[in-house]
């Protein structure tokens, strides 16, 4: 039997062990808590570090494959021109380049294309934002005129004109054509089948009372292969709707002898009339041997147009930044000596877009 020290010494050693086991069993449980959290702060910290790795990976390699990505936020904007030897495309780039100094929010793709048809078609199907043609093709398009267009545009609207292309017919001069009423009978080159200088040419003798079948003979023929015609005295004369000094006519000029054939006030002004896209104009003396004086004619436009549903604020942003930097303009090619803010709106036929339209108001511009 146990003495009560003993008793109380054996008790005491029990209680005092008990006490050392919970104390333990807290001491590690807080050991495994603190572990636990350790490691959960380790691993929060070790995916983002990732997450950091990955976000500057995906910023450096979409910088390298698109330069602009800085600039995602531009709105992109696209303009149909013509081939890159003629003179839309180098004035589309420079209206391109403009908008890349001048216009941080503003981004112009140029594209080239089959010229003016082909750019009113690319506006209705939505797949150019601006293009640059005639304005004569704009009036065709906007009211599906055939055989160039089987449906009207549109959604075709106009921002600005920029320079004339005159109607000029070259004629041989031995053929005796001092008038279009004299090429009744004569062998005459037309342009290409549904070109804007066919309809031209069509207009212009009905002006004249004729028409195609008061011609000895009808040749459908691109400019270049008119004047190897004219050369050759295969024909007689050639309707070209083309700016002043086009190489053909000059070649041509150079070539043989041949004469400018004026188009007179009085006719002017009927086909100005009838079709409000045309406008007075003249072939300068000295343009092409043989021209020793002005030629008077008449001449459609060359212009920017742009498809209704591009935003308002954008066209008049760009029509704003052109003509504030008209100099650009007239750097990239001589035709962009042309371009004037004063007559930015004359012998447009469709609607002018809001956009423009708002910029020529604050410009006094009717």
């Amino acid at each position: 039997m146990l003495s009560w020290g003993a008793e109380r010494g054996g008790l005491h050693g029990r209680f005092t062990k008990g006490g050392d086991e919970k104390r333990a069993k807290r001491k590690s449980k807080a050991c495994y808590d603190e572990n636990r959290l350790q490691r959960k702060e380790d691993e929060a910290m070790r995916k983002r570090w990732w997450i950091s790795v990955l976000l500057i990976s995906m910023v450096f390699f979409i910088s390298s494959v698109h330069p602009d990505f800085a600039h995602s936020a531009r709105k992109m904007v696209s303009i149909a021109s013509g081939w890159v030897v003629g003179v839309y495309f180098p004035l589309a780039g420079a209206i391109s380049r403009i908008a890349h100094e001048k216009l941080p929010d503003i981004k112009i793709t140029v594209e080239s294309s089959g010229a003016s048809v082909a750019n009113a078609k690319l506006i209705g199907t939505g797949d150019a934002d601006l293009a640059i043609l005639q304005n004569d093709i704009a009036f065709y398009a906007y009211r599906g005129t055939k055989p160039m267009f089987d449906r009207a545009i549109s959604n075709i609207r106009g921002v600005a004109t920029l320079y004339p292309e005159h109607c000029q017919i070259q004629a041989r001069r031995a053929a005796n054509i001092q008038s279009p009423k004299d090429l009744k009978g004569k062998r005459v080159a037309v342009g290409p089948l549904g070109s804007g200088t066919e309809q031209n040419a069509m207009q212009i003798l009905e002006a004249y009372g004729l028409t195609f079948a008061d011609l000895a003979k009808v040749e459908r023929l691109t400019a270049a292969e008119s004047s190897d015609y004219l050369k050759d005295g295969r024909i007689d004369a050639a309707f070209y709707t083309v700016g002043v000094g086009a190489s053909a006519l000059v070649d041509t000029a150079m070539m043989s002898d041949t004469v400018i054939v004026p188009i007179d006030d009085a006719h002017a002004e009927m086909l100005i009339k009838k079709y409000p896209f045309f406008s007075k104009a003249k072939v300068p003396k000295g343009s092409y041997k043989g021209v020793d004086q002005d030629i008077p004619t008449i001449a459609v436009l060359a212009m920017i147009v742009a498809k209704a549903e591009l935003e308002d604020d954008v066209v008049y942003k760009i029509t704003k930044a052109m003509f504030e930097n008209l100099k650009d303009i007239e750097r990239a090619h001589a035709k962009g000596k042309e371009v004037k803010l004063e007559t930015a709106i004359v012998g447009i036929p469709i609607p002018l877009h809001p956009g423009a339209e708002r910029f020529y108001k604050e410009k006094g511009l009717k």
